[in-house]
């Protein structure tokens, strides 16, 4: 029977059979010339490679699609497409609605000038292995010409640790030769460490948290950061990795009773929230953050509610919420790039708000204080303090030393040496200008290395860097012309000194 007709047949189940033999007649009027059996006459792909990249063994990715393109006159008929592997392959192929069983599949056909619509997903199988294992194959697509053409299929799959319902009640160290796949929240309880091992990987299903009652140690390496983020691998579509993407998991809630918590060069990046710390003794330190990315966060990148917190060398940037909330407290930053570019729709708060209350909860501020920082974002007033008029007689202390800060120009005694983040006198560049190379809103890659215009440059006081950072958050020397700059990233065309 032609192909054309079984093809209708399938797309007009309810049609009766006199139906069928007129639509079968219009088709027979087709001559067999309408079909190109010319070697010449070839597919069109939009890509010869689809790659994975590394996936999640043992867990189906999200599927691809792509389109098969035939641009010329005539039709084309093929006989067989198939992955090369066969029922051995790793990959799961459609096209246009139709399964490859086994790997293989017969009679398709594209008309001239028009396409087929593929799919694929790929399902690696676990494997006692550390490192990311590699799987490939080919989908081969055969013309009635005999004419031979292919898409290479390439993923590598990574097995992990799962963890599921975990609550660390002793002291526990996570090491670094596997990732952790946590399903749900991982909970380390009061009077407990949790010990994070440098270069481990921690990947989070959606809306999964860590929650610390007790304390946190993530003690990375400029060589080996200890990287928290979400556990779709993939990409969401092509160019696109859900790792871009905001809110693929939870974020880190430092409880009432947790104290002494330290992280140092950490990337925690893409969740609903950055760390939350819940409101604490502030005689005691809450938490130490240093040379640390905290990035892309939904709602707020640092959210800290009277504790006692100090940041330095540290970037924290685009957020839903606000990159940092301060409500109460004794909070330090040293050295660190405050950024809200945040580029998703829905709302974005700004880089910095402070305040003594919450409604009528009362909760003094008794230090915020940002030493030669970058305080920046997309709209015109980047900083918000709120100082609460029923509590006017609690503590509101705030200080910006050697600052750049991108809100409407005022002059106190707290803020000393400042310079404003504007288009006002002669600035050359200004707000997300400041950062190079250009972010890169389409494929969601912000860069926060300093441009050479940007007044952060020879801004920063030598002393307040040498007594904290005399090295920036890459291991730079910030100090050779005893001129740093402001924020966690020398600029990189200065004559530099490596960290021995």
């Amino acid at each position: 029977m032609d192909t054309i007709f079984r093809k209708i047949l399938r797309k007009l189940p309810h049609c009766t059979w006199g139906g069928f033999a007129i639509l079968y007649l219009l088709t027979a009027c087709m001559a067999d010339e309408e079909y190109s059996l010319s070697p010449a006459d070839k597919l069109t792909f939009p890509t010869d490679t689809i790659a994975f990249d590394t996936i999640i063994s043992g867990q189906p990715t999200s599927t691809y699609s792509f389109q098969i393109y035939n641009h010329n006159e005539k039709a084309l008929r093929l006989p067989k497409i198939y992955l090369e592997r066969g029922i051995e392959s790793d990959f799961v192929v459609n096209i246009d609605g139709t399964y490859l069983e086994n790997g293989s599949a017969s009679d398709f056909e594209i008309s001239g000038r028009d396409s087929l619509r593929g799919f694929v997903f790929v399902n690696t199988p676990s494997k006692d292995c550390d490192n990311p294992v590699k799987t490939t194959d080919k989908l081969v697509f055969i013309t009635e010409a005999g004419t031979r053409q292919e898409i290479v299929l390439t993923a590598s799959g990574q097995s992990v640790i799962p963890i599921t319902g975990i609550i660390f009640k002793n002291d526990t160290i996570l090491d670094a030769h596997r990732p952790y796949q946590i399903k749900d929240s991982l909970v380390v309880e009061e009077n407990t460490t949790l010990t994070i091992a440098p270069g481990t990987r921690l990947y989070f299903h959606p809306k999964a948290k860590l929650i610390a009652r007790g304390t946190i140690i993530a003690r990375g390496t400029a060589e080996q950061p200890i990287v928290m983020r979400g556990d779709r691998l993939e990409n969401m579509f092509s160019q696109q990795p859900y790792d871009r993407i905001p809110g693929q998991w939870g974020g880190i809630v430092l409880d009432k009773g947790s104290y002494d918590n330290k992280l140092n060069f950490c990337d925690i990046h893409s969740g609903s929230f950055g760390i939350l710390c819940d409101s604490s003794d502030i005689t005691k330190e809450k938490l130490v953050v240093e040379n640390s990315i905290i990035h892309n966060m939904s709602g707020d990148v640092l959210s800290v509610r009277a504790s006692k917190v100090f940041v330095g060398n540290s970037q924290l940037t685009n957020a839903g919420g606000n990159c940092v909330t301060l409500q109460g407290g004794d909070a330090t930053f040293v050295h660190c790039t405050i950024g809200n570019f945040y580029s998703f729709t829905g709302g974005r708060g700004v880089a910095l708000s402070y305040s003594n209350t919450d409604g009528n909860i009362r909760l003094p501020l008794h230090k915020a204080r940002f030493m030669n920082c970058i305080i920046t974002g997309y709209s015109d007033d980047e900083i918000m303090g709120n100082q609460s008029d029923r509590y006017k007689d609690d503590p509101f202390n705030y200080s910006f030393e050697s600052c750049l800060l991108n809100t409407p120009e005022i002059n106190n005694e707290y803020i000393i040496n400042c310079l404003w983040d504007n288009d006002k006198n002669n600035h050359k560049v200004w707000r997300e200008n400041n950062f190079s190379p250009k972010f890169d809103l389409n494929k969601l890659i912000f860069t926060f290395a300093l441009d050479s215009l940007s007044q952060a440059i020879d801004s920063a006081d030598p002393q307040i860097t040498r007594q904290y950072y005399p090295y920036d958050r890459l291991g730079r020397y910030r100090l050779q012309d005893n001129r740093p700059d402001m924020g966690c990233e020398e600029y990189k065309d200065k004559t530099q000194v490596e960290k021995n």
